[in-house]
């Protein structure tokens, strides 16, 4: 018997693109988390693909009020801490290729 398509927008890993080009604006809006709402215009004018790399499992000491408040934020704490430390670590090389091309 073969396996039935699943109705959720991804199936094992792959997005149902032909479902994804049917989603209105409306339904976008209704099922976006709330931090996405009154983004200000242009906030992603500069905003670039990112490629996934991979993963490593480390022990790090975090204060306790900082990772209390990243799990407050709800489930994928640990995948926006990553996301802050790669903002950070992204504009340092930034301002370190621009003092390199100033010389």
């Amino acid at each position: 018997m073969a396996k039935q398509p699943s109705k959720t927008p991804t199936s094992g890993g792959r997005v149902d693109l032909r479902r994804l080009r049917r989603v209105t604006e409306r339904e976008l809006r209704a099922t976006s988390p709330p931090e996405l709402a009154d983004l200000p215009a242009g906030f992603w004018d500069d905003a670039g693909v990112v490629q996934p790399v991979g993963k490593l499992a480390i022990s790090v000491r975090i204060d306790e009020d900082v990772l209390a408040w990243f799990r407050a934020q709800g489930p994928r704490y640990q995948s926006r801490m990553n996301a802050v430390l790669r903002s950070f670590m992204t504009e340092h090389q930034r301002k370190a290729k621009g003092k390199t091309a100033s010389r």
